[in-house]
């Protein structure tokens, strides 16, 4: 009896990873079939920094961008969601931020790359004319002593994209640190993780250039 309860816990285990942002998915999903997204859009997904993005049309306008950022979500997330989020809305653009809670859960720069290559290649395969944009992973202050493995990451992924045909790799940092090195205190929230609206007034700035 004991091990049948062990087996069924392990497999509800099982099923909520594997389901991780589920009800997320599914109500853009219902949202599309309340107000139809635009016609080959620039889709904007990955994690809450692009979840938390408010007003994201008003940054970009005359640009047909659909949000689709979800939770904390990491870029197995977005793999495992790609054919939903991504593929079917067939964007002409997609703007992915995505790999800094990779890292923060425990995976090197390498890891992060190579998931980032397996999303990269499946987006290519089921979209060849979509421009991919990869922005590149922001120094929070909260996540200072993963700055190492963040900056390995980001030098591997845009080493790569630049070897691949319509790409982007789109270096936010630069307009976030001070000239010591060290984040802008005043873009982010008290969480230190975060952004504030002065935040992505510069990931704007820095963006509008690569939009399609």
């Amino acid at each position: 009896m004991l091990r049948i309860l062990l087996l069924l816990l392990f497999s509800l285990c099982l099923f909520a990873q594997e389901h991780a942002f589920e009800s997320e998915i599914r109500a853009f999903e219902q949202a599309d079939k309340t107000i139809p997204p635009p016609r080959n859009p620039i889709v904007f997904t990955g994690s809450s920094s692009i979840r938390l993005w408010e007003n994201l049309g008003n940054y970009f306008p005359n640009k047909p961008v659909l949000q689709r950022g979800f939770g904390g979500s990491q870029l197995s997330d977005v793999i495992h969601y790609a054919d939903r989020v991504i593929v079917p809305y067939k964007p002409k653009q997609v703007v992915l931020y995505a790999g800094e809670n990779d890292v923060a859960a425990g995976k090197t720069g390498q890891e992060v790359y190579e998931r980032l290559v397996t999303l990269f290649e499946h987006v290519r395969r089921k979209l060849p004319n979509t421009t991919f944009t990869f922005i590149s992973i922001k120094p929070s202050p909260s996540r200072r002593k993963y700055f190492s493995e963040m900056d390995n990451a980001n030098r591997l992924i845009q080493a790569y994209l630049a070897k691949q045909r319509n790409t982007q790799f789109v270096d936010i940092r630069p307009v976030m640190l001070l000239k010591n090195g060290q984040p802008v205190p005043e873009l982010f929230r008290s969480d230190s993780l975060h952004m504030l609206p002065a935040g992505y007034e510069r990931w704007q700035k820095v963006l509008k250039p690569y939009l399609k």
